[in-house]
């Protein structure tokens, strides 16, 4: 009875959440709903005794992607006017989307069948002697494993192609292009880059690092701090 109570409170919470999720005005309490999705979702798992998806559940999407995904909501700029005006150009589009997402479920369904033994299974979620993560492991690592690494390949494929898709070539921009060349980053010192300058204790100027800049010296007669280029940096004192 407890349990059935249990189960009934963390679904309606997780629905409503749901709701709350694509139905807030703000961005920052929609990833808050998301969150809270997450966590009775995880409670649910954990009722049908799989402890193991709760816990991956809590660490990996609440811990790390909902608050990332908080984090880039926070720091961006959002002109909820402009959001608005979006919705309503959009709203018809939305609608057909979604009638035709919901005729899809419906189908999906009115043809649902439980399989045979389905109803024992659900009282009995774990085999004699082993655990929830155990049979999760066999499943995945051995009885679909072909599934598995095919479905790990689409995403290595969906990740190349986003990053092909948003890089972008900026060598014929005024601004030019920057490639990293790693021999160059190894192979510098010290000395090409820095210049360490001892001023005497007392002087109204400190002591400092700062870069070399031989074509700006070269060029101009002198350095970047208004000094000549033959005259000492503590302009002689």
């Amino acid at each position: 009875m407890i349990a059935a109570l249990a189960f009934y409170v963390f679904a309606a919470i997780l629905i409503v959440s749901a709701a709350m999720v694509v139905s807030a005005r703000n961005p920052v309490h929609a990833v808050l709903f998301l969150i809270l999705a997450f966590f009775n979702a995880a409670a649910l798992f954990l009722l049908a005794g799989a402890e193991f998806l709760a816990m991956i559940l809590v660490i990996v999407y609440v811990g790390a992607v909902a608050v990332l995904f908080l984090f880039v909501v926070m720091m961006l700029d959002v002109n909820f006017t402009q959001l608005r005006e979006g919705f309503q150009r959009y709203a018809p589009v939305g609608a057909a989307v979604g009638v035709v997402l919901l005729v899809e479920l419906a189908g999906v369904l009115g043809g649902w069948k439980f399989a045979d033994g389905a109803m024992a299974l659900r009282f009995a979620p774990n085999a004699p002697g082993a655990s929830n993560t155990a049979q999760l492991g066999q499943l995945i690592y051995t009885d679909y494993i072909f599934l598995f690494q095919t479905s790990g390949l689409v995403l290595l494929v969906a990740m190349i192609g986003a990053i092909v898709l948003t890089l972008r070539d900026r060598a014929g921009t005024p601004m030019g292009g920057r490639r990293q060349v790693i021999a160059n980053q190894i192979g510098r010192m010290s000395a090409d880059t820095m210049e360490m300058m001892s001023v005497p204790t007392g002087g109204k100027t400190m002591a400092y690092i700062k870069p070399k800049l031989p074509e700006t010296v070269a060029a101009h007669g002198h350095d970047s701090h208004g000094h000549d280029a033959h005259e000492p940096a503590d302009g002689g004192h």
